[in-house]
């Protein structure tokens, strides 16, 4: 039998590039739209990924990955069922955490804000877009309950699609969230754990403070 290699052995010598406060943007967004478009002309796996962690009203955090579906000035925007775990859990706590993991490039985001349910035109606009199979899949699946078997979510399937045929309308439990960032921070990977990590916070007068921090 091969020798398992201890866990605490595994390390990665960072050194694909460094994050210097001079060469960021004063806007976060603008630096966050920079790294995202690089890691998609970068080809990194699923650049759109980002864990969504929440904390429920007993205090309990829990974490997941969705796919980011929009980003402006007024947040980042992804879409789910609103009676899952994580949509119960932000009607009790609004606040939540992302984290972008592109290790491709050695690098990671990070936001935290408040999250709000976005309007149900820009929640339709979004629903219609989606391919039919998809459409029928946020009918189908009670998200986060037990269920007996894949058997249920299948038969789900057929039956909204037989009622529904080719134009089903959005779900009153689907749609979309917005984070509204209060904070973001940018982590670099380098040589020796000496990362570079540049964060940026909202100020009260709406302006951001962009800080160093040790790694």
């Amino acid at each position: 039998m091969k020798k398992k290699q201890p866990l605490a052995d595994l390390r990665n010598n960072y050194q694909r590039g460094e994050l210097a406060e001079q060469a960021t943007s004063e806007v976060p967004l603008q630096q966050f739209e920079q790294w995202l478009n690089e890691a998609i002309t970068q080809k990194v796996n699923e650049p759109n990924a980002m864990t969504l962690a929440t904390v429920d009203a007993d205090g309990r955090p829990a974490c997941r990955p969705v796919l980011i579906k929009d980003c402006d000035a007024r947040g980042i925007v992804w879409f789910t069922n609103y009676q899952s775990r994580k949509g119960l859990s932000l009607a009790n706590n609004p606040f939540a955490a992302l984290q972008f993991f592109w290790p491709e490039l050695e690098r990671v985001v990070r936001i935290e804000g408040k999250v709000e349910k976005i309007s149900e035109t820009e929640s339709d606009a979004y629903f219609h877009s989606r391919p039919l199979s998809s459409r029928i899949g946020a009918w189908a699946s009670p998200q986060s309950t037990v269920i007996e078997s894949r058997t249920v979510i299948v038969s789900q399937a057929a039956k909204y699609g037989a009622e529904f045929g080719l134009h089903p309308p959005r779900p009153p439990h689907w749609g979309g969230y917005r984070l509204v960032p209060d904070y973001w921070e940018f982590w670099q990977g380098r040589p020796s754990r000496l990362h570079d990590r540049i964060c940026y916070r909202l100020q009260p007068d709406g302006q951001w403070q962009r800080l160093r921090l040790a790694p």
